[in-house]
């Protein structure tokens, strides 16, 4: 067995904070595994808990159509979240929730070795790039960390909720075509 099925033999069962007792699937995440770029939202929705895979429904449609614009898919970067459990009602998790769950997250991220890593949302940058980091102000820069160029961008449900912010993310995804071929 891979490190990588391992951990998520690991992952499926856990039972580390309460949303275990409420969810149908973990969320583990989906993709590419030898990608050299990785997305990472906040938590599992409705329709990912569903169906156990990232970014479904309006938002991943909305995110896909973003990542065809720069000339990416599904199919070759991999798509991840902070918890892999749905909070109820779809509220971000809680401190406890992500300190429960990161772990698996940073795994992912060894194992996977991307040298790209774009956080979707101020929770998931917050808890990757920097804890005070302002998406508004902050989205489509890169920080070098780690040995990884780091970048902090709109969520797609958050584009969704305010369409005026898409043209800055679309502006974003055309920056990180141009760190893939650096």
């Amino acid at each position: 067995m891979s490190c990588f099925e391992n951990l998520l033999n690991n992952c499926s069962g856990c039972r580390l904070c309460d949303l275990h007792k409420t969810r149908n699937n973990i969320v583990f995440g989906s993709g590419n595994k030898d990608s050299s770029i990785m997305f990472i939202g906040e938590a599992p929705g409705e329709n990912e808990d569903l169906s156990g895979k990232p970014f479904m429904g309006r938002s991943g449609r909305l995110l896909d159509r973003m990542l065809s614009q720069i000339g990416l898919s599904r199919d070759n970067i991999f798509i991840a979240n902070i918890v892999k459990c749905r909070p109820p009602l779809n509220r971000n998790p809680n401190k406890t929730e992500i300190s429960k769950c990161i772990p698996y997250l940073f795994k992912q991220i060894e194992i996977i070795n991307p040298k790209i890593i774009v956080c979707l949302g101020r929770v998931a940058a917050c808890e990757i790039i920097s804890k005070d980091f302002k998406v508004t102000s902050q989205h489509g820069q890169w920080i070098c960390k780690n040995q990884r160029m780091y970048m902090g961008t709109f969520h797609p449900a958050a584009l969704l909720r305010n369409p005026n912010n898409i043209p800055f993310a679309e502006q974003d995804f055309f920056e990180i075509k141009k760190q893939l071929i650096r």
